[in-house]
């Protein structure tokens, strides 16, 4: 009885070290440094988040409680790949929900003056 063929085999990703600027992330055999200044969806992360990191496929890299997905090629060359999303302050979208919406643009009056 013949085995079918092996196939490629990935080792799962690990976070090895967390600093104020960044993480570091075994891969391969090989630390990336992802600095929090070009991923910012993992600036505020907890270590126990941060460290959850799943490869679904070679190419692929997933953090399901951050819900972020990233190429492996991005953490190889962030210059590559310009930031699509950015990080908001709750209290900025609180802000703006709470302004009431007005239909007359600001400093037009209602009735010409005579």
């Amino acid at each position: 009885m013949r085995s079918a063929a092996p196939g490629r085999h990935t080792l799962a990703p690990e976070v090895t070290n967390v600093s104020r600027q960044g993480f570091w992330l075994l891969l391969d055999g090989r630390e990336l440094f992802a600095p929090f200044a070009d991923f910012p969806w993992f600036a505020d992360a907890t270590i126990q988040e941060l460290t959850n990191v799943q490869r679904p496929s070679a190419h692929h890299l997933h953090w399901p409680a951050l819900d972020v997905d990233l190429a492996v090629d991005s953490l190889e060359h962030p210059e590559r790949y310009p930031k699509v999303s950015r990080v908001r302050s709750n209290r900025r979208l609180q802000l703006s929900r709470a302004r009431p919406v007005s239909s007359k643009p600001r400093g037009q009056r209602t009735r010409p003056r005579n």
